[in-house]
C-alpha cells in the first residue's frame, strides 16, 4: 500500500471536464498552456501549432478551407472564447454558439389522418388544379383507391367506400367530392391479395440472393 499511496493518481473525476472530449485531454491542455502566454506572438504561433495538430488526426482534410474554420472555431470553443489569437476566420462569438436554433414545422399537415402521408395530401394539391374532366377523374380515383390501401395497412381492417370519400372531400377542403356518387373503389380483399402478392414476391427475391450468394462463397 505504500507503494501505491507515493504516487500522484490523477481520476477523470477530479479534473476539469472537457469542453470537446473527442480531442481528449492534452489537447485542452495546449489550449490552456496558450491561454497563460502574455505574449501575444508567441501566443499566436502556438495556437498555429495546436492547429495544425488536430488536423493531424484528419490529414486528408487538414488543407481544406471549410475544415481550417471548424478547427479554428473548435479551438476557440475549448478556450472559452478567451483565446486572444490572431485567426484567419472571424471568431465566434459564446452568444452564437449557445444560440438555440427556430423549432422545424412538422410536416404532418393533417394529423388527424396521418396513416394517409404526406404524399397523398401533395398528390390531391395537384389534382385540384387541373382542369376537370376525364383524366382529373381518373385521377381522383387513384387517390381514394391510394387511401383505400393505406387505411387498410396502417388501421388493418375494412373500410367503407364513402368514409373514403369523405375523407378525400375532408382533405382537398371540398375541390374533391365524390361523397354519394356512385364510383366503386378496388375491394379491400383483391388489396389485400395484391399486397400479398407483393410480399410473397419480395420474399422469394430474397431467398434467391440468399442462395446464390450461399452458390458464389462455394464455389471459391
Amino acid at each position: 500500500m505504500e507503494q501505491f499511496n507515493s504516487f500522484n493518481l490523477e481520476y477523470n473525476t477530479e479534473r476539469e471536464r472537457l469542453i470537446i472530449p473527442e480531442y481528449g485531454r492534452h489537447f485542452q491542455k495546449m489550449v490552456d498552456y496558450a491561454l497563460s502566454i502574455d505574449d501575444r506572438e508567441k501566443r499566436n504561433k502556438i495556437a498555429n501549432s495546436i492547429i495544425c495538430t488536430m488536423g493531424n488526426l484528419q490529414p486528408h482534410l487538414r488543407d481544406v478551407a471549410d475544415f481550417q474554420h471548424k478547427l479554428w472555431d473548435q479551438l476557440f470553443i475549448m478556450s472559452d472564447f478567451e483565446l486572444d489569437v490572431d485567426s484567419p476566420f472571424e471568431i465566434p462569438s459564446k452568444e452564437l454558439l449557445n444560440q438555440r436554433p427556430e423549432p422545424l414545422p412538422y410536416p404532418q399537415n393533417f394529423p388527424k389522418y396521418r396513416y394517409y402521408g404526406n404524399n397523398i395530401k401533395r398528390m390531391i394539391d395537384v389534382a385540384v388544379k387541373w382542369e376537370k374532366g376525364e383524366m382529373r377523374s381518373g385521377l381522383e380515383l387513384a387517390i381514394a383507391n391510394h387511401m383505400k390501401k393505406s387505411y387498410i395497412n396502417w388501421n388493418k381492417e375494412t373500410v367503407d367506400d364513402e368514409v373514403i370519400f369523405i375523407h378525400l372531400n375532408e382533405l382537398s377542403e371540398g375541390s374533391i367530392n365524390l361523397v354519394g356518387s356512385e364510383e366503386q373503389l378496388t375491394s379491400t380483399e383483391q388489396l389485400i391479395k395484391n399486397k400479398n402478392m407483393r410480399s410473397n414476391r419480395s420474399s422469394f427475391g430474397s431467398k434467391k440472393n440468399n442462395r446464390n450468394n450461399r452458390n458464389k462463397k462455394n464455389n471459391k
